[in-house]
């Protein structure tokens, strides 16, 4: 879970009043949250200040700033109404044209403008901090999306979004003084320890994407840097946001977050100027801000969250939440997701709500209406069994991973990938890990690889789940719980292995069939 670090001072002064650690601690528990930390930090002028560290939801992109946090917090309370979020209707709106040669880099593009902002340096360091928040979790580290923003007074729409050859980007790029090609950026920033890991994203590409305005002016080079040109400021009233994109729903979501955690600072708070796309003969107008409405009942939301409340006092807590809620006539409740609620997609998040709201500690403990006796699946058990007893013959367990390379189960063991029945991945990550192992044996050896200078003899096993292809399952493969053993030592040592083949057998009752037939075990000859 994310965890972000709030300034104490400037969060008693959102929240309206000033909290001990204690309280504050005690606040955030009733809210789902948790206080990770409280420590001392020295700020830009040397003086130090107390910082807390909060731990929120992965998914509560709403938390990842101090307006966020502050106006969830007062409306939980009761000391804020829930915020309405609108859409100006300007004279002439904002232009955002995408060009069909983004298609093939970063193919969307998503724009909003907020108006009369009143900039401080701890509102624009939020700012900031937001948009680099957003960028590692929900952008994953912008592959998905990526945020720029910039002064609109120092620009002129319609604004072109389009991609060219790098050496044909010419811009000065933010902080610096000397115009550079695209191409010059990459070595540039090569060794920058912020932008160097998002380099790779494009760099490899014949085109970079680029947005200009209509006096060819760089805006930015997504998804790395913007032009200083329009860089904002304190001074900076009229912000254009731009968002590129890979995974439309994404830029949406990041979009909303930030107009609707900042638009509170416009002259007209929660009011955001909507910018128009125009894609492919296509016309949108984002943000879209759009709220939706979910429909619950209060003996589902009881059953499930395990307290006993009318429909009026369910609808009271979900509003504590910022879904804000009302009764209708046949007693079911209509909840109201805001565009800040992106984590709400099924009716349990919103039961969730509910729980948080009553509060965790107040909801009586009851025994299971059902009573079950627990046990083990026979084959973990006997797995468990079969452990102990082989461990308690000399061997030593061994973990490996569940999924190796191609080569680990065919060409390392003298086989032909086609004639295994492995299970591939799909777009795997890195080449150890291609296919979900067929057999035990080759994590084994990579074991005994890894351990060459430890003391002989090596006396290894494991017993775990291989996975096998098969076409008759619902899944279209199958597990099975195999047991492998290997003995690594100067001699073969084939009467160690042999003699733990015979106590297995004996354990599992097993015999030994001296005919050869079915009705027990026995030993033969093997080219593999």
């Amino acid at each position: 879970m994310p965890t972000i670090s709030v300034k104490r001072d400037i969060l008693h002064d959102a929240l309206g009043r000033t909290y001990t650690e204690q309280e504050f601690d005690e606040l955030c528990f009733e809210f789902g949250l948790e206080l990770d930390e409280v420590v001392t930090e020295k700020n830009d002028d040397g003086k130090e200040e107390i910082v807390y560290k909060i731990e929120i939801g992965a998914n509560r992109y709403d938390l990842l700033c101090v307006e966020g946090l502050a106006r969830a917090l007062l409306v939980f309370q009761n000391k804020m109404k829930i915020p309405k979020y609108e859409l100006s209707k300007p004279g002439k709106m904002e232009r955002l044209e995408v060009d069909p040669s983004v298609l093939q880099v970063r193919p969307h593009v998503v724009g909003a403008v907020l108006r009369n902002v009143t900039f401080t340096k701890e509102r624009y360091d939020s700012f900031i901090e937001l948009q680099d928040k957003l960028h590692q979790n929900l952008a994953r580290k912008r592959t998905l999306a990526s945020v720029g923003t910039h002064d609109l007074d120092t620009i002129k729409g319609p604004f072109r979004y389009m991609a060219r050859p790098p050496a044909d980007i010419k811009f000065v790029p933010l902080n610096q003084t000397k115009e550079l090609s695209s191409a010059e950026l990459m070595d540039l920033y090569s060794t920058d320890s912020h932008l160097k890991p998002y380099l790779p994203i494009i760099r490899d590409s014949p085109v970079y994407p680029v947005i200009y305005d209509s006096n060819n002016v760089v805006l930015s080079l997504p998804p790395i840097i913007n032009g200083e040109h329009s860089k904002i400021t304190l001074k900076t009233r009229n912000v254009f946001i731009e968002c590129t994109c890979t995974d439309l729903t994404k830029g949406k979501i990041v979009l909303d977050t930030l107009v609707t955690m900042f638009s509170q600072y416009s002259d007209t708070p929660f009011v955001i100027e909507p910018v128009e796309t125009v894609s492919q003969g296509e016309t949108s107008i984002y943000p879209s801000l759009k709220y939706r409405t979910e429909t619950i009942r209060a003996e589902k939301c009881n059953n499930l969250v395990g307290v006993n409340q009318g429909p009026k006092e369910i609808a009271k807590l979900l509003s504590k939440m910022c879904l804000e809620s009302k009764v209708n006539a046949d007693d079911s409740i209509s909840v109201t997701i805001p565009p800040t609620r992106h984590d709400v997609i099924h009716p349990c998040d919103i039961y969730e709500d509910v729980a948080i709201a009553y509060g965790y500690n107040n909801i009586t403990k009851l025994t299971p209406g059902t009573l079950t006796v627990a046990q083990q699946l026979p084959i973990n058990k006997l797995t468990d069994q079969l452990r102990e007893a082989v461990a308690q013959s000399g061997f030593t367990e061994a973990l490996t991973f569940s999924l190796c390379s191609r080569d680990d189960v065919a060409a390392k063991m003298r086989k032909k990938i086609e004639d295994i029945p492995a299970v591939h991945i799909g777009n795997p990550k890195t080449l150890e890990f291609q296919v979900a192992r067929t057999a035990l044996l080759p994590g084994l050896l990579k074991t005994v690889q890894a351990n060459r200078n430890m003391p002989l003899p090596l006396k290894i096993f494991e017993i775990s789940d291989v996975v096998l292809k098969d076409g008759g399952t619902e899944v279209g493969a199958r597990n099975e719980r195999h047991l492998s053993a290997l003995f690594y030592n100067k001699t073969s040592g084939f009467e160690i292995i042999h003699g733990l083949l015979d106590r297995i057998m004996q354990l599992l009752e097993v015999p030994r069939s001296e005919k050869k037939s079915s009705s027990g075990y026995y030993l033969e000859t093997s080219e593999d």
